[in-house]
């Protein structure tokens, strides 16, 4: 397989050290970097996941045009977000982090302290940091592989088999949107940028969506009569052609990801038993 060539959504395994992991490891993996994100705005932790964010995607060797104009898209909308929270609350970090220690001042009512830029700019880095564990999470598993590490958490293997479902039928559903699209030029509708509006390509698109969603429809009937005809669901387990046996480096990933829930759970213990005076750590302060 082409890496390079990799889609979003991978249907077939690849061969780098990742790729290889069961989906057990993967999916517990994931879940426990996740948890830890979630639990702390501690940059002392989040960082280090940055980091293992971006070897985790480099690894992989992803098709580097998508994944960066993506990056790119999600790292702006993060700061336009970051930019209006600060035009409704310009003070919003100082009670959070605390202190005041202001560094520009515009108007009266707008200024920036360090102590808001501080919190943006962990803010930032810990959404920038989900999103690239997201990605190569997804990167890395196929569909059968997410279904078969989903079960392995206890989770019921028929909403696992929806997940599946649904992560392998993205890349088709994308396929029969560009089909519908060529075919509907071909009929005369006009989506060329550099001759119809903005709202008028909206529009057009729009009306794509109504076949789209017939063919859609229309192949989750077939899939759930073959499922049906087959027997699925009748058996109270079940096992995955997908899931092989562990190798040795699923084996070490175990310890890694057995760490990283002890220290989310430290985390979540710390907030609860022991609450700080400000929720977000600054050296400063």
């Amino acid at each position: 397989m082409d890496l390079s060539k990799r889609l979003f959504i991978s249907v077939v395994p690849g061969d780098t050290f990742l790729d290889k992991l069961t989906g057990k490891t993967k999916v517990r993996l994931f879940l426990g970097l996740i948890v830890l994100l979630v639990a702390t705005w501690d940059i002392r932790i989040v960082l280090p996941v940055l980091v293992l964010g971006i070897i985790g995607l480099v690894s992989i060797k992803p098709n580097w045009r998508l994944i960066m104009g993506l990056m790119g898209f999600v790292a702006l909308m993060n700061l336009f977000n970051l930019f209006l929270i600060w035009i409704v609350s310009p003070d919003y970090g100082n009670d959070i982090v605390g202190g005041a220690t202001l560094l520009v001042r515009f108007t009266d009512r707008y200024s920036l302290s360090a102590e808001t830029l501080w919190l943006f700019m962990v803010r930032f880095v810990k959404f920038i940091s989900s999103f690239l564990v997201s990605l190569v999470f997804i990167q890395s598993i196929t569909p059968s592989e997410m279904a078969a590490g989903l079960y392995a958490i206890k989770v019921p293997y028929k909403v696992a088999t929806m997940v599946s479902i649904a992560f392998r039928y993205i890349p088709e559903i994308s396929r029969d949107f560009n089909d519908i699209k060529i075919s509907m030029q071909a009929r005369g509708m006009e989506l060329d940028p550099k001759k119809t509006s903005v709202i008028e390509r909206l529009k057009q698109n729009v009306v794509i969506l109504v076949p789209l969603m017939i063919v859609s429809f229309d192949r989750v009937s077939n899939i759930a009569n073959a499922m049906d005809l087959r027997g699925y669901g009748r058996g109270k387990t079940r096992t995955y052609y997908s899931e092989h046996e562990e190798t040795p480096n699923d084996r070490k990933m175990k310890v890694f990801y057995i760490l990283v829930a002890l220290a989310a759970v430290a985390v979540i213990a710390g907030r609860v038993f022991f609450p700080a005076q400000h929720e977000v750590w600054a050296p400063w302060i």
